[in-house]
């Protein structure tokens, strides 16, 4: 086991560095939404979550180019159109609340 600690301590750089970022933005997500919905006693999926989707997304997306994965970049750029969405939406939808009221 420690060698195999011993090996990522020593292979540690910049791109490994980016690559945790990303995937701490895009796990803090998930504690974020559990956080919004202990408060609110019910599901909620508040807009943070989309945008830490997104950044994480991102960030892994460039990661997983720079590592030349074609599995892990597609996965993780296909997933941007969608977060990218869920925030039009609820920007528009919030927008038409604005002008209705």
């Amino acid at each position: 086991m420690t060698d195999f600690f011993a090996s990522w301590a020593h292979n540690f750089n910049f791109w490994l560095a980016i690559g945790f970022l990303g995937q701490a933005i895009f796990a803090s997500r998930f504690i974020v939404q559990w956080w919004f919905s202990e408060r609110a006693k019910r599901v909620v999926v508040p807009t943070i979550f989309w945008w830490l989707s997104l950044a994480g997304g991102l960030v892994l997306t460039v990661y997983a180019i720079q590592k030349r994965d074609l599995v892990f970049t597609l996965g993780q750029f296909s997933g941007l159109f969608i977060y990218s969405r869920n925030l039009w939406l609820l920007h528009t939808s919030k927008r038409r609340e604005v002008v209705t009221d």
